[in-house]
Protein backbone atom coordinates (compact mmCIF):
# COMPACT_ATOMS: atom_id res chain seq x y z
CA UNK A 1 0.00 0.00 0.00
CA UNK A 2 1.55 3.36 -1.18
CA UNK A 3 0.74 6.73 0.11
CA UNK A 4 -1.67 7.82 -2.61
CA UNK A 5 -3.79 5.05 -0.92
CA UNK A 6 -3.43 6.89 2.42
CA UNK A 7 -5.72 9.77 3.62
CA UNK A 8 -4.40 12.59 5.41
CA UNK A 9 -6.29 14.90 8.12
CA UNK A 10 -5.25 17.46 10.24
CA UNK A 11 -7.12 17.61 13.18
CA UNK A 12 -7.46 19.50 15.91
CA UNK A 13 -8.21 17.40 19.18
CA UNK A 14 -9.99 18.69 21.89
CA UNK A 15 -8.69 17.42 25.39
CA UNK A 16 -8.12 18.68 28.87
CA UNK A 17 -9.19 21.70 28.17
CA UNK A 18 -6.88 22.71 24.94
CA UNK A 19 -6.62 21.81 21.37
CA UNK A 20 -4.40 19.85 20.59
CA UNK A 21 -2.45 19.58 16.65
CA UNK A 22 -2.62 16.02 15.14
CA UNK A 23 -2.76 14.79 11.92
CA UNK A 24 -4.63 11.46 10.95
CA UNK A 25 -3.96 8.89 8.04
CA UNK A 26 -6.17 6.36 7.17
CA UNK A 27 -5.48 4.03 4.48
CA UNK A 28 -7.97 2.20 2.00
CA UNK A 29 -9.41 -0.76 3.93
CA UNK A 30 -7.93 0.17 7.74
CA UNK A 31 -8.75 -2.45 9.99
CA UNK A 32 -7.78 -0.42 13.05
CA UNK A 33 -5.76 2.46 14.30
CA UNK A 34 -2.65 3.58 16.35
CA UNK A 35 -2.14 6.59 18.42
CA UNK A 36 1.38 7.54 18.63
CA UNK A 37 2.20 8.99 22.21
CA UNK A 38 5.86 10.55 22.02
CA UNK A 39 8.55 11.23 24.27
CA UNK A 40 10.72 13.80 26.16
CA UNK A 41 10.67 17.01 24.13
CA UNK A 42 9.05 15.49 20.78
CA UNK A 43 6.51 16.31 18.83
CA UNK A 44 3.77 14.90 15.89
CA UNK A 45 6.98 15.78 13.64
CA UNK A 46 9.19 13.13 15.05
CA UNK A 47 10.64 11.57 12.00
CA UNK A 48 11.11 8.36 14.30
CA UNK A 49 7.44 8.03 14.79
CA UNK A 50 6.58 9.72 11.51
CA UNK A 51 8.77 6.64 10.15
CA UNK A 52 6.91 3.54 12.13
CA UNK A 53 3.84 5.60 11.44
CA UNK A 54 4.54 4.84 7.71
CA UNK A 55 4.91 1.53 8.27
CA UNK A 56 1.85 1.12 10.09
CA UNK A 57 -0.51 2.29 7.25
CA UNK A 58 1.05 0.01 4.81
CA UNK A 59 -0.16 -2.29 6.97
CA UNK A 60 -2.94 -1.04 6.58
CA UNK A 61 -3.26 0.33 10.16
CA UNK A 62 -4.62 4.03 10.35
CA UNK A 63 -2.22 6.21 12.71
CA UNK A 64 -2.50 9.20 14.31
CA UNK A 65 0.29 11.32 15.23
CA UNK A 66 -0.59 14.39 17.52
CA UNK A 67 1.56 16.67 19.91
CA UNK A 68 0.74 16.42 23.92
CA UNK A 69 1.45 20.21 23.91
CA UNK A 70 0.13 23.46 23.23
CA UNK A 71 2.51 25.84 21.07
CA UNK A 72 2.77 27.78 24.37
CA UNK A 73 3.01 25.19 26.58
CA UNK A 74 5.66 24.00 23.51
CA UNK A 75 7.78 26.96 24.19
CA UNK A 76 7.66 26.97 28.06
CA UNK A 77 8.50 23.36 27.97
CA UNK A 78 11.67 24.23 25.98
CA UNK A 79 13.04 26.61 28.59
CA UNK A 80 12.04 24.40 31.82
CA UNK A 81 11.71 20.66 30.61
CA UNK A 82 9.21 20.43 33.25
CA UNK A 83 6.06 19.54 31.08
CA UNK A 84 7.70 16.97 29.36
CA UNK A 85 7.49 14.78 32.61
CA UNK A 86 4.31 15.74 33.90
CA UNK A 87 3.37 11.35 32.90
CA UNK A 88 -0.27 12.60 34.87
CA UNK A 89 -0.78 15.53 32.27
CA UNK A 90 0.35 13.26 29.38
CA UNK A 91 -1.34 10.61 29.86
CA UNK A 92 -4.80 12.61 30.59
CA UNK A 93 -4.15 14.07 27.16
CA UNK A 94 -4.14 10.74 25.88
CA UNK A 95 -6.75 9.48 27.27
CA UNK A 96 -8.69 12.71 26.00
CA UNK A 97 -7.91 12.16 22.41
CA UNK A 98 -8.94 8.96 22.71
CA UNK A 99 -12.45 10.21 23.48
CA UNK A 100 -12.32 12.48 20.63
CA UNK A 101 -11.61 10.10 18.59
CA UNK A 102 -14.81 8.39 19.87
CA UNK A 103 -16.41 11.42 18.59
CA UNK A 104 -15.29 11.09 14.71
CA UNK A 105 -17.26 9.45 12.32
CA UNK A 106 -14.20 8.59 10.40
CA UNK A 107 -12.31 7.27 13.34
CA UNK A 108 -14.66 6.04 16.05
CA UNK A 109 -15.81 2.54 14.89
CA UNK A 110 -11.52 1.32 14.59
CA UNK A 111 -9.96 -0.84 17.15
CA UNK A 112 -7.45 1.46 18.86
CA UNK A 113 -3.55 0.84 20.30
CA UNK A 114 -0.72 2.97 21.58
CA UNK A 115 2.51 3.22 20.21
CA UNK A 116 4.40 5.22 23.66
CA UNK A 117 8.56 6.67 23.12
CA UNK A 118 10.70 7.39 25.85
CA UNK A 119 8.35 8.88 28.35
CA UNK A 120 5.45 8.72 26.36
CA UNK A 121 5.23 4.91 26.81
CA UNK A 122 4.36 5.91 30.68
CA UNK A 123 1.47 7.42 29.78
CA UNK A 124 0.24 5.42 27.41
CA UNK A 125 0.27 2.94 29.45
CA UNK A 126 -1.26 4.97 32.30
CA UNK A 127 -4.19 5.63 29.74
CA UNK A 128 -4.62 1.88 28.45
CA UNK A 129 -4.98 0.86 32.28
CA UNK A 130 -7.64 3.63 33.22
CA UNK A 131 -9.69 2.45 29.92
CA UNK A 132 -9.22 -0.78 29.18
CA UNK A 133 -12.40 -1.61 27.32
CA UNK A 134 -10.63 1.16 24.09
CA UNK A 135 -7.37 0.00 24.48
CA UNK A 136 -6.45 -3.33 22.78
CA UNK A 137 -2.50 -2.83 22.13
CA UNK A 138 0.30 -1.29 23.34
CA UNK A 139 3.89 -0.94 21.96
CA UNK A 140 6.83 1.09 23.69
CA UNK A 141 10.12 2.20 21.81
CA UNK A 142 12.98 3.13 24.07
CA UNK A 143 9.97 3.33 26.70
CA UNK A 144 9.94 4.38 30.24
CA UNK A 145 7.48 2.30 31.54
CA UNK A 146 8.91 2.64 35.03
CA UNK A 147 7.51 5.53 35.38
CA UNK A 148 3.73 4.20 35.40
CA UNK A 149 4.89 1.90 37.68
CA UNK A 150 1.95 2.14 39.97
CA UNK A 151 -0.49 1.42 36.84
CA UNK A 152 1.59 -1.74 35.01
CA UNK A 153 -0.66 -4.45 37.24
CA UNK A 154 -3.78 -2.61 35.66
CA UNK A 155 -2.62 -3.43 32.13
CA UNK A 156 -4.76 -5.43 30.30
CA UNK A 157 -3.80 -5.04 26.71
CA UNK A 158 -1.04 -6.90 25.04
CA UNK A 159 1.97 -5.06 25.85
CA UNK A 160 5.25 -5.22 24.07
CA UNK A 161 8.62 -3.52 25.32
CA UNK A 162 10.79 -2.71 22.51
CA UNK A 163 14.20 -1.96 24.00
CA UNK A 164 17.74 -1.16 22.20
CA UNK A 165 20.74 -3.89 22.78
CA UNK A 166 22.97 -0.72 23.82
CA UNK A 167 20.60 0.77 26.07
CA UNK A 168 21.16 -0.58 29.27
CA UNK A 169 19.23 0.88 31.91
CA UNK A 170 16.36 1.45 29.65
CA UNK A 171 16.72 -2.63 29.36
CA UNK A 172 16.71 -3.09 33.36
CA UNK A 173 13.48 -0.90 33.34
CA UNK A 174 11.93 -2.70 31.03
CA UNK A 175 12.37 -5.82 32.73
CA UNK A 176 11.44 -4.75 35.56
CA UNK A 177 8.42 -2.91 34.26
CA UNK A 178 7.61 -6.49 32.49
CA UNK A 179 7.45 -8.65 36.06
CA UNK A 180 5.09 -5.79 37.56
CA UNK A 181 2.61 -6.35 34.89
CA UNK A 182 -1.15 -7.29 35.03
CA UNK A 183 -0.70 -11.54 35.79
CA UNK A 184 -2.39 -13.39 32.62
CA UNK A 185 -2.07 -10.46 30.15
CA UNK A 186 0.11 -11.09 27.34
CA UNK A 187 3.10 -9.23 27.77
CA UNK A 188 6.59 -9.80 25.86
CA UNK A 189 10.21 -7.68 25.52
CA UNK A 190 12.44 -7.55 22.76
CA UNK A 191 15.71 -6.31 22.47
CA UNK A 192 17.14 -5.16 19.01
CA UNK A 193 21.12 -5.78 19.05
CA UNK A 194 22.90 -3.29 18.55
CA UNK A 195 20.78 -0.24 18.97
CA UNK A 196 20.81 2.79 21.24
CA UNK A 197 18.33 4.79 22.80
CA UNK A 198 17.09 6.32 19.43
CA UNK A 199 17.21 3.23 17.38
CA UNK A 200 19.59 5.29 14.73
CA UNK A 201 21.37 2.66 14.11
CA UNK A 202 20.87 1.14 10.48
CA UNK A 203 18.14 -0.97 10.20
CA UNK A 204 17.10 -1.16 13.75
CA UNK A 205 14.15 1.33 13.39
CA UNK A 206 13.17 -0.60 10.46
CA UNK A 207 13.21 -3.49 12.74
CA UNK A 208 11.28 -1.72 15.41
CA UNK A 209 8.46 -0.69 13.20
CA UNK A 210 8.13 -4.83 11.41
CA UNK A 211 7.28 -5.56 15.33
CA UNK A 212 4.91 -2.63 15.95
CA UNK A 213 2.88 -3.59 13.16
CA UNK A 214 3.16 -7.13 13.44
CA UNK A 215 2.03 -6.69 17.08
CA UNK A 216 -1.06 -4.07 16.08
CA UNK A 217 -1.78 -6.23 12.75
CA UNK A 218 -2.06 -9.48 15.34
CA UNK A 219 -4.32 -7.73 18.52
CA UNK A 220 -6.07 -5.07 16.99
CA UNK A 221 -6.70 -5.90 13.06
CA UNK A 222 -8.62 -9.25 14.82
CA UNK A 223 -10.79 -6.72 16.81
CA UNK A 224 -12.33 -4.87 13.68
CA UNK A 225 -12.77 -8.30 11.87
CA UNK A 226 -14.76 -9.74 14.96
Amino acid sequence: MNKTNTENRYVQILSTGVRLEGIMSIPVDAQGLVVFVHGSGSSRHSPRNQYVAQTLQEGGLATLLFDLLTPSEEQIDQRTAHMRFDISLLARRTAGAIEWLELQPYARDFPVGLFGSSTGAAAALIAAAELPEKIHAVVSRGGRPDLASEYLSKVEAPTLLIGGGLDDVVIDLNEQALKQMKAGSEKKIVIVPNASHLFEEPGTLEYVARLARDWFQRHISKVYSG
